[in-house]
């Protein structure tokens, strides 16, 4: 296999690796706002709000430990609604998803030339399980003071 070849495969490979926010549209979006700017509600959803967008995310797919995919998926969302110019996401949930370490062994043999050969191989996936979560992007009418954030139950 020629290097241009594997690169090309490799930055593929890589690509698909990479998790990404989809959005249902349910409302109309405002001017961007900075992600900064977005209150995340996890219990009790503001007073008079407008509906956005639904969103769903996952963590990336090099994203180790669980409070750094929780961090990830939340700043996710936050980074998602504040394109849409919500300032607030309505948490709707979180879950692991499917993948997890894994070894696979092989085992080869052949001829070239006259010469046998026999060769062997261990593959090791040690990627993390994704954690993936729900939001819905709001539009907040009298969102609370900053730094106000609300607990995470």
């Amino acid at each position: 296999m020629r290097l241009s070849h594997l690169f090309t495969l490799s930055a593929a490979l890589a690509l698909a690796g990479c998790a990404s926010t989809s959005k249902v549209m349910l409302g109309q979006p405002r001017a961007p706002i900075s992600p900064e700017q977005v209150m995340v509600y996890f219990s009790a959803p503001p007073g008079r709000y407008e509906e956005i967008a639904m969103l769903e995310t996952s963590s990336g797919g090099l994203t180790y430990g669980e409070q750094a995919k929780t961090d990830a998926v939340i700043g996710k969302l936050r980074a998602e609604a504040a394109k849409l110019g919500a300032n607030g996401v309505l948490f709707q949930g979180s879950e692991t998803g499917h993948g997890g370490s894994s070894v696979g062994v092989g085992v080869g043999t052949g001829r070239f030339g006259g010469s046998s050969y026999t060769s062997g191989g261990v593959g090791v996936n040690i990627s993390p399980t994704p954690k993936h979560a729900r939001g819905i992007a709001v539009y907040v009418f009298d969102p609370p003071p900053p730094g106000s954030q609300p607990p995470i139950d």
